[in-house]
């Protein structure tokens, strides 16, 4: 009987495979996040989704985070590591799901997906990664795709089209961070001190937003139906980032990275059938754009490592 306390017993028989099954999978559902997020914001403000979808992660992650032992696993440099994470979630999330109030999911993620080029260039700036030419140019070309998406969505509606690109710079510091750290780190821990950090700063934030009425800060009493968005926003960030962990134990990071671009697929769809939203010509040719530069940076780093004989470091859920 395979324990969730012992998620590497997947992986024993390097079954990549499986590993990629799990990935499609969480990727494909993965979106429904955002979906979710998009139903409930016409009612609650983004700030109390961020610190609900905060909560309900924490909570089901708890009793393994309790059977691995790994809870108090603290140090003062850990608890700040963790505070700075989730400082980083907590400005990733805020920023995407404010973001949803007015644009389609799919243009959103579209923009969010450069996170892998901004992670590319600041890794070479504050880790010191040797970056070329051919990878530089290739996060050129895919911030060009990504204005593409921008520019007829600030038409529409206005500077909050650069929200994604906040979000984008939040995960890939957050990124940078977790590299760090993951190495001597339980990721299940990790993952739930990041959320309880990201909660408390976000409810910090709502205590001082109430009354204000702010479409963002100021907290709501939801209706039957905007709970039920809640919850499951929270199951569905829970499934899909536990399905990535067991992906992440069966296959390599470089052979699973190329599959975070199927989210956009699914996002076209579900945006489709939910909200009747399609992207334009101009912006399918920005998101192709961004697809084939992500691409690039990853099939290089994978190649370079490759070479040098480095393993790439799985991410955190």
């Amino acid at each position: 009987m395979t324990s969730l306390t012992s998620p590497s017993s997947f992986a024993k028989s390097g079954d990549v495979s499986f590993g990629l099954g799990l990935m499609v999978i969480a990727v494909l559902i993965a979106p429904l996040i955002d979906i979710f997020s998009k139903l409930a914001i016409a009612t609650i403000p983004s700030a109390q989704i961020t610190a609900i979808r905060f909560v309900l992660q924490m909570v089901f992650i708890l009793p393994i985070v309790l059977l691995r032992g790994t809870l108090f696993d603290l140090t003062w440099k850990k608890t700040g590591l963790h505070m700075l994470r989730g400082g980083l979630l907590l400005i990733t999330m805020l920023s995407f799901i404010t973001t949803l109030k007015v644009m389609e999911v799919a243009d959103a993620i579209a923009i969010f997906f450069v996170e892998p080029i901004i992670l590319t260039i600041l890794g070479s700036i504050f880790l010191k990664e040797t970056i070329g030419w051919r990878r530089y140019t290739a996060c050129a070309v895919g911030f060009l795709g990504a204005l593409l998406v921008i520019q007829p969505s600030m038409e529409e509606v206005g500077w909050i089209a650069l929200l994604p690109i906040v979000s984008g710079f939040g995960l890939a510091i957050f990124l940078l961070v977790t590299r760090m750290v993951a190495q001597s780190e339980d990721p299940w821990s990790m993952q739930f001190h990041a959320g309880l950090w990201g909660a408390l700063f976000c409810g910090l934030l709502l205590l001082f937003g109430e009354g204000t009425g702010s479409a963002v800060f100021d907290p709501v009493t939801p209706d039957m139906t905007a709970s039920l968005y809640l919850l499951c926003v929270g199951v569905v960030a829970t499934i899909s980032g536990v399905l990535g962990v067991y992906a992440y134990r069966a296959a390599p990071a470089s052979v699973l990275a190329p599959l975070q671009y199927l989210e956009i697929v699914s996002a076209t769809i579900f945006g489709w059938l939910v909200f009747g939203d399609l992207p334009d010509a101009l912006k399918w040719l920005g998101i192709a754009i961004i697809i084939a530069s992500g691409l690039y940076i990853i099939w290089r780093e994978r190649r370079i490592n490759k070479s040098a004989g480095i393993a790439p470091v799985s991410p955190a859920i």
